[in-house]
């Protein structure tokens, strides 16, 4: 443990840094969420105002709200920059002083990472979800706040960062083939905001596609922690969404794994 700490904090600190250093890019990164949350909120809103109010599909106005910001700050939250980060050091040929550290790649990555999670959760995350409480305590009259689902939230959320980080890992190997990922980064945000529900809920999809999405790891970015800290799921279906994440997160480590094998012997840069 104190090999690790040693070998890997420094890289948490240098995210942490990076955040703050370039703390108007992250400004910009926010503002830009919120203007499409509210985009989608009058979206919505005429929605559900062309139903006649009350509920659509199991989601009264209040709850899209809620679903709508937490969704995107979910998605900020467990948001990995990796697979351009790599892609970036392929083409001006840094990767290779990285290669040649006494550290584990994939780690040093993720620890550079979690600096900058963090830094989301308390800065960005945390505000957020009190905004949204009190909101919900405005319009319903009640404290909505489940201190168990917030705490779920967070393990869900926490498990659902290191899908997306070991997903865009794998795509960022990609470059070693490649050599530019910018075409292939734009297909796969776009694909993956689409099956993680943070566009439009899984709920609302035909019941058949709903079910298939839910059990891909894509569903388990966004859309299962904030159904969680919502309560629309039960007890048990919350263990088995929690427990579809923790196996989907094992098994893409897995396959990062055996990606990173190929992809390393045809390492090549471009500058450097």
């Amino acid at each position: 443990m104190s090999k690790i700490r040693k070998q890997y904090v420094p890289f948490m600190k240098a995210g942490i840094q990076t955040l703050i250093i370039y703390r108007m890019n992250f400004l910009g990164f926010v503002i830009g969420g919120l203007v499409y949350c509210f985009v989608m909120y009058y979206l919505w809103k005429a929605v559900f105002d062309s139903a006649g109010g009350g509920t659509f599909l199991g989601f009264s106005m209040t709850d899209m709200v809620l679903y709508l910001f937490l969704s995107n700050t979910t998605t900020q939250l467990v948001y990995s920059s990796v697979t351009s980060e790599i892609g970036e050091e392929i083409k001006d040929g840094s990767i290779a002083m990285r290669l040649i550290k006494p550290v584990n790649t994939d780690w040093s990555y993720l620890f550079n990472e979690l600096g900058g999670a963090f830094m989301k959760l308390v800065v960005f995350v945390l505000p957020m979800i009190l905004g949204l409480e009190i909101y919900r305590f405005y319009m319903t009259g009640q404290i909505m706040f489940e201190p168990l689902n917030f705490l779920l939230y967070l393990v869900s959320a926490a498990a659902a960062y290191m899908i997306s980080f070991r997903i865009n890992l794998c795509f960022g190997f990609v470059a070693f083939y490649v050599k530019n990922l910018w075409g292939f980064n734009i297909l796969k945000v776009s694909i993956m905001n689409f099956l993680s529900g943070s566009l439009i809920p899984l709920a609302f999809m035909p019941d058949t596609l709903r079910t298939i999405l839910e059990y891909m790891p894509f569903a388990s970015m966004s859309y299962t922690p904030v159904m969680i800290y919502m309560g629309k799921y039960s007890a048990a279906e919350t263990a088995m969404r929690i427990g579809i994440q923790i196996i989907w997160a094992i098994a893409i480590y897995g396959l990062s794994k055996l990606i990173w094998v190929g992809a390393v012997k045809k390492l090549s840069v471009q500058g450097g």
